[in-house]
């Protein structure tokens, strides 16, 4: 079997199928779309990072002595609080962060679930004339 690669004047030949202000109303939220997923991804990439640190100063603070009083960081300043209130804080701060993640998820769910379903639409009006690949 003997393939050989079209060049773009063959690939584009009869394949011209008129661009209707539907078809760019759907390349343009697809686009919106793509942006937007960028964005849940950064947030994601950030949270992740924040979590990653907070079970990192959890592990640390496993080894202070119940004694100890520990600075715990509020907005832009620090206060000594007692151990036990350092880790329920921290635990406080991991399941709000989790809660986050979780609805980030969700979002980044419904917006691939939406691209997807514009994929599908727009490969089959215009098949391998438009490249929706992200």
């Amino acid at each position: 079997m003997n393939r050989r690669m079209l060049t773009k004047e063959e690939e584009g030949a009869g394949d011209e199928v008129e661009v209707r202000r539907e078809d760019q109303d759907k390349i343009n939220k697809f686009s919106r779309l793509h942006q937007k997923e960028l964005k849940i991804q950064e947030a994601l990439n950030i949270k992740s990072k924040e979590k990653e640190e907070l079970d990192d100063i959890t592990t640390e603070l496993e080894l202070a002595d119940e004694d100890d009083l520990v600075p715990y960081k509020i907005g832009d300043a620090f206060f000594h609080v007692s151990l036990e209130q350092a880790q329920e804080m921290l635990a406080t701060s991991t399941s709000n962060i989790e809660e986050e993640v979780s609805a980030l998820e969700d979002r980044m769910g419904t917006v691939k679930d939406e691209m997807t379903q514009l994929k599908v639409e727009l490969y089959a009006r215009f098949g391998r004339s438009i490249n929706l690949e992200t």
